[in-house]
């Protein structure tokens, strides 16, 4: 038996399965051993070199260095807050796996930030308002870069009518952009459907899709969300970031502006570059990135390379789920340089609040209890304000929000105000639609006042909407000046436009090649009706008239303003406004004396105004102020949408800078360039009288003195700018003009443009914020001594001419700017004014007979009575429309024998110069300290009393 077991092993053994087995059993020891070797022994280090093997550059951006005004006050500075960042490091199979993955978690993300009350990130091409509707935020060549960028194309001029879409890339609609990337993910879109989120939810969606798109789905290219985040959404974000694919929270900084309404002009506000101004920025200087913020405007912008940090890098190692593990080759960021102003924070926010309180001043005496006013009933001076338009202002100027008449949570007053909205509406539209559809429409001009401004508003909402043509529109055309007059009806108008191809017929969903005149036309009808339904402009005009016929009355658009929150609840007012004892007509006046509502929130005649302060001596500005200003703490760093699109929208233009863009006619204040050149062109002396005759007849239809009928008598230079005689400015422009006694009206206006040359006014300042060119006069040298004909100049333009007047013919350039230092105070740079030229050729007794003038005639205005201080100056009022009131104006200096301050102020439409004035004596009084400061800047409107109404130059 042992034999046989033997033989039967040798057998084994000898076989070719045994030999195959042994090989089996060696190998899978040695596959074994090797595992236990590389997971037991080497298992740690080899994950941390796994974990570890994937290399990630970072560029750290340096802190942006500050701002201050001239003292050290601080003005703009930067805080540490906490974002939300995405990174696109997420693995999918699908694109459309990974659109369903990134718009839920996205979506997820919104509502987290809605319930925290964080927003997210928005510098979005594309806008959406409280109606519902997309526009577009940018324009021209910023949007058609935007266009070409969303339709794939490398340049705007790639643009062209897309076959598929059916509809031209470079006219596209907001709505049609956010269709097209909301379309499916096997059209390259973001799979994203209304049927599945609300339009606000959607769009924002579609904003950060695009953010993220921007970046060009690079791998741990992170994106930011939301910025200077609650702690509750850190903690969210901290809780669920296992669940949140790339989803991080960084520690960032956000800018921030101390008092920023009364610098919004000057300083500006930081936002995240564009496309556009990365590539203009990046021409010069390659260390900017799509991911920089930079300066957006004021001297922000001006001075971002200065401000802007030097960029550190580092670099890190990140896991299989982009967790960062490690960080090597650090370089630290540098701190941006910091920028002193020449402005001083404290005469700069007195110099606003003074200036608004005026402008409150104008307002509250011009407010009457009637219902309308005749503009062309009497002079501009005295234009009255109705309250009903006050009532329709907080309509009209989105005081009141319209939408939140209709929510749930509309307070009981708001619902009555829907109603009556509701009502109003379903007859307007019914008559709207009747009298389009009509085979025999009415004329414009034969239609009753209301009905005219229905129609007429029609033609222009669909030139808003791109349906009307205006690039194709042929305005000699006979039916289009028959339009334009009013003589046809809307119904006739549009009927041609479409037989005109005036009519984009692919906006409402008419096929062309099946349709007929009579279909397209009534396709544009119901189009009308729809649109109108729910458009805001038209909305507000049945509001105006709703308003007029007391279908709503003052009292709940009052009680809605504390509903709102507009005003501070006050239970006395609420009540007295509730039982009557309170009447709304009262209740107005009194918030518009204590500036609980203000002129920029009413938008009313006047709402707005300027005042440049300079120290004479050195031409340094030490205050340019613009009323209204706005908060830019809300569009730097995270946009706020709602914010800006009320600004856009609102009436005072709280984006322009009164001080620095607002061109007028100077009106009287120009009085002393036409004096410097009748002086120094012997035309007049000092002591040479002319007899005001009232209305200058050497010229046909010679224009009038203001005080015509009456008369100035004969009066030298300096009476004549103490009296601001028209007449004789006149005979001095006029003589300018003689050649070889023969009247020659361009060879006047040279004369007077050589002069005001010499005083600057034929170029900018120099400032460093945008600034419009002044516009010497062309024609009319006889009013244009005046100041009017089309003489136009902005405040800070003014400032440097009565500057050059204050010290006798030394003319600056200006800046903003003070000096640059370090992060560490070192001073690197300075600024200061430099001469443009001076006017040496004028000589001493000129500047004594003008200045004397000027002397006299703050001698001669009340306003200035009591001052202790001396000063010299010229009032201006310049018509410009003579159903509006006129632009008031004042330029002047003081102390009159040793001149410190120059002062240029102008209130738009703010009826006469005695009200520019008054401002004047009240900025010498908090300058000189000549009253106590509380009682100057008690946050009421002036009382700016009769005189100041009347009219006196």
């Amino acid at each position: 038996m042992f034999d046989t077991l033997k033989e039967i092993l040798h057998k084994v053994a000898k076989s070719r399965i045994f030999v195959l087995c042994v090989v089996m059993i060696l190998l899978s020891s040695t596959l074994i051993g090797r595992l236990f070797y590389l997971q037991i022994i080497k298992g740690e280090e080899y994950q941390d070199n796994y974990s570890l093997k994937i290399q990630k550059p970072r560029i750290l951006n340096g802190s942006r260095g500050n701002i201050y005004d001239r003292n050290g006050n601080l003005l703009a500075y930067n805080e540490l807050a906490n974002s939300v960042t995405i990174e696109d490091n997420g693995s999918y199979d699908k694109t459309s796996e990974k659109n369903e993955a990134l718009n839920t978690e996205l979506y997820n993300i919104i509502k987290e930030l809605d319930k925290n009350g964080d927003v997210i990130e928005n510098d979005f091409e594309i806008g959406l308002d409280d109606d519902g509707n997309y526009y577009y935020t940018v324009e021209g060549t910023t949007l058609k870069r935007f266009l070409a960028d969303t339709y794939g194309h490398s340049s705007a001029d790639d643009l062209a009518y897309n076959k598929k879409l059916k509809y031209n890339e470079a006219e596209a609609t907001p709505k049609q952009v956010m269709d097209y990337l909301c379309r499916s993910s096997k059209q390259n879109g973001y799979d994203l459907s209304e049927d599945d989120y609300a339009r606000e939810d959607l769009y924002r969606i579609v904003v950060l899709r695009c953010a993220i798109a921007e970046n060009s789905y690079q791998k741990y290219i992170s994106t930011t969300i939301a910025q200077n985040v609650s702690d509750e959404t850190v903690a969210y974000i901290t809780e669920n970031m296992n669940a949140l694919q790339g989803v991080d929270i960084s520690e960032d900084t956000i800018r921030k502006y101390v008092d920023s309404k009364y610098f919004s002009h000057i300083i500006g506000y930081t936002g995240k570059i564009s496309q556009e101004e990365y590539d203009e920025l990046s021409a010069d200087n390659d260390e900017y990135s799509l991911n920089d913020v930079i300066g957006k405007s004021g001297i922000e912008q001006v001075m971002d390379e200065t401000l802007q940090g030097k960029k550190g890098s580092e670099t890190v190692y990140v896991d299989s789920l982009g967790k960062v593990m490690e960080t090597t080759e650090r370089i630290e960021p540098q701190a941006g340089n910091d920028v002193y102003l020449s402005i001083d924070k404290d005469l700069q926010e007195a110099v606003y609040n003074l200036l608004e309180q005026e402008i409150a001043g104008i307002l509250y005496s011009k407010i009457v209890n009637i219902k309308e006013y005749n503009t062309a009933a009497g002079t501009a001076s005295d234009i009255l304000i109705p309250i009903d338009d006050v009532y329709f202002a907080l309509i009209n100027n989105n005081v009141l929000d319209l939408n939140h008449f209709s929510t749930e949570d509309a307070s009981d007053v708001e619902k009555q105000i829907f109603s009556a909205f509701g009502s109003k509406q379903q007859t307007v539209l019914t008559q709207v639609e009747s009298s389009l559809s009509s085979s025999a429409a009415t004329p414009v001009d034969e239609l009753p006042e209301e009905m005219q401004n229905y129609m007429t508003y029609i033609p222009k909402m669909l030139v808003n909407n791109k349906i009307l043509l205006t690039d194709s529109i042929d305005k000699s055309d006979e039916t289009y000046k028959n339009y334009a007059g009013n003589k046809i009806s809307v119904n006739e108008y549009l009927n041609y436009a479409i037989s005109q191809k005036w009519i984009d017929i692919t906006k409402f969903s008419v096929d062309e090649k099946y349709s007929d005149s009579s279909e397209i036309y009534d396709a544009l009808v119901s189009y009308i009706v729809e649109e109108l339904a729910s458009d805001k402009g038209f909305s507000k005009i049945m509001y105006k008239y709703m308003i007029h016929d007391d279908l709503i009355n003052g009292t709940q658009l009052c009680l809605a303003l504390f509903d709102q929150k507009v005003l501070n609840y006050d239970d006395t007012a609420v009540s007295g406004l509730q039982s009557g004892s309170i009447s709304a007509f009262n209740f107005v006046k009194e918030k518009v004396k204590n500036l609980e509502i203000t002129p920029a929130q009413l938008a009313l005649d006047p709402c707005s105004g300027s005042c440049v302060i300079t120290d004479v001596k050195t031409g340094e500005l030490l205050a340019c102020v613009t009323y209204p200003g706005y908060d830019t703490n809300r569009l730097a760093n995270t946009v706020d949408s709602n914010y800006y699109n009320l600004l856009y929208q609102d009436l005072s233009n709280p984006f322009y800078n009164n001080a620095t863009q607002q061109t007028t006619a100077p009106g009287s204040t120009f009085k002393m360039v036409t004096a410097t050149a009748g002086l120094t062109e012997g035309i007049i002396s000092p002591g040479t009288t002319i007899l005001d005759k009232g209305q200058f007849e050497e010229v046909a239809n010679g224009p009038k003195c203001w005080i015509y009928p009456s008369s100035h008598g004969s009066i030298n230079v300096s009476e004549a700018l103490r009296d601001s005689c028209n007449y004789f400015f006149y005979k001095v422009g006029y003589d300018l003009s003689m050649v070889n006694g023969t009247y020659n009206e361009d060879h006047g206006v040279e004369m007077i443009n050589k002069y005001s040359s010499m005083y600057g006014l034929d170029s900018k300042t120099g400032i460093e914020i945008a600034e419009s060119k002044p516009k010497q006069t062309t024609e009319f040298p006889i009013t244009s001594a005046i100041g009017q004909s089309n003489n136009s100049f902005t405040t800070v333009q003014l400032s440097r001419y009565v500057t050059a007047v204050a010290n006798s013919g030394t003319v600056y350039n200006y800046t903003l700017l003070k000096q640059v230092t370090d992060s560490d105070g070192n001073v690197l740079e300075t600024y200061e004014p430099t001469i443009k030229n001076t006017m040496d050729n004028i000589s001493e007794s000129t500047w004594d007979a003008i200045h004397s003038g000027m002397k006299m005639v703050v001698e001669t205005h009340e306003q200035f009575d009591g001052l202790t201080v001396d000063s010299a100056g010229k009032t201006g009022t310049a018509q410009q429309v003579p159903t509006r009131p006129n632009h008031a104006l004042y330029v002047g200096y003081a102390p009159y024998n040793d001149p410190e301050i120059s002062i240029a102020t102008r209130i738009a439409y703010g009826y006469t110069s005695a009200n520019t004035a008054e401002l004047a004596a009240s900025v010498y009084k908090y300058y000189f300290h000549l009253e106590d400061t509380s009682t100057l800047l008690d946050g009421q409107a002036e009382d700016v009393g009769a005189a100041a109404n009347a009219f006196n130059d």
